[in-house]
């Protein structure tokens, strides 16, 4: 594997370790490497890995020994100097644990998170050539643009496939270390409607985990801004410097569409047209739309502003991903949308495109 991806769990039933307390090991093997070779036992902290361990592949193979108090999620790299090297993740729990580290189909089994985990890997990995495929032969210059919006649904497709495999993989997982390290990559794919009830069921071993921690919180916050709630009010600077509250605009009788945005996010620049379009339709029908950004630099901002052509009321604290605003509704992708009715109550959140369109035809008409 060439690049870091997380994989989803299967849906399947959780059994116990296979060990008892006799510790790990972890023998492996890895295509194409030499005798002499070092391969890492890593973890991630922040951002960044972080070696907890080395070994020296000897007649072909490589040897992690110790004791792990709970299953956790590790990485097994390679990357000799003139290769692009090789990484995969795995749950480090006692047990005899098999790695096979290669390009197409690597593979960690013999333990009960892992073999949880590694059922996945194989449809991921289907699924992925699928789109592989696909995405290559969109480089055809014969292709129609007819031909190009239909791969491009295609694509689209598969990607919902690997999403209802990772919810599924979630719940039926959720009470082991799968089904929580699953929820901590993927967490801001889900709705408080799915994430409520599975918060929970996390285990008590994690309750001092900053990612659960944080999720647990963001839970909170989607349920105070949910559909249906009353907006939560933030106050920012506009691009002038005028400090603004949300409630300068919401609650005033018109329906208005907070749109939390960056200059620096692709699909937040491709959407803008889409906005821009039904401002111009809808503008002088009790309707506003009020721009959230979480740039960095005031400088971008303004320029990106002008660029895009938006002409409506925009504000932000440059704070990026500490955007107050952003953090008090629980935003963790951009572009985010919250519809919110005359009297300041939430009417919809993350509408896009044509659902966007028709959300605001059937309040609007």
């Amino acid at each position: 594997m060439k690049k870091l991806t997380y994989l989803l769990a299967a849906a399947a039933v959780f059994t116990a370790c296979n060990s008892g307390n006799n510790g790990y090991t972890v023998t492996g093997t890895i295509e194409g490497a030499a005798d002499g070779d070092t391969v890492y036992l890593q973890t991630v902290e922040g951002r960044q890995l972080v070696k907890l361990d080395s070994a020296i592949i000897a007649n072909g193979t490589f040897t992690f020994k110790g004791t792990q108090d709970t299953a956790a999620n590790r990485y097994i790299t390679y990357n000799p100097a003139g290769t692009e090297g090789m990484i995969m993740d795995f749950f480090l729990e006692n047990g005899k644990i098999n790695i096979k580290l290669n390009e197409k189909s690597s593979s960690a089994t013999g333990t009960a998170n892992n073999d949880i985990y590694q059922a996945i890997r194989i449809q991921l990995n289907e699924l992925d050539s699928q789109m592989e495929n696909i995405y290559a032969s969109m480089a055809d210059t014969a292709l129609t643009d007819q031909q190009r919006e239909s791969k491009s649904k295609e694509m689209d497709a598969l990607q919902d496939k690997m999403m209802e495999v990772a919810k599924a993989g979630i719940s039926q997982n959720i009470t082991n270390a799968v089904g929580v390290h699953l929820l901590k990559s993927n967490y801001y794919y889900l709705d408080v409607k799915e994430l409520d009830p599975l918060v929970s069921q996390i285990p008590a071993t994690y309750s001092n985990d900053a990612t659960v921690i944080r999720i647990k919180e963001n839970v909170e916050k989607m349920k105070a801004t949910a559909v249906g709630k009353k907006f939560t009010d933030f106050e920012m600077q506009t691009p002038e410097g005028k400090t603004v509250k949300l409630s300068d605009y919401v609650g005033k009788g018109k329906t208005v569409l907070v749109d939390f945005w960056a200059s620096w996010c692709g699909p937040c620049r491709r959407e803008m047209p889409n906005l821009v379009e039904a401002y111009a339709k809808y503008k002088n029908k009790n309707f506003e739309i009020v721009g959230v950004s979480l740039d960095q630099s005031a400088d971008s901002w303004k320029e990106a502003i002008k660029k895009l052509n938006i002409t409506w009321p925009q504000m932000s604290d440059l704070k990026y991903w500490n955007c107050e605003g952003a953090k008090l509704y629980a935003v963790s992708s951009i572009p985010h949308t919250v519809l919110i009715d005359g009297d300041g109550i939430i009417l919809a959140r993350g509408l896009h495109g044509e659902e966007l369109q028709e959300k605001l035809a059937e309040v609007l008409k």
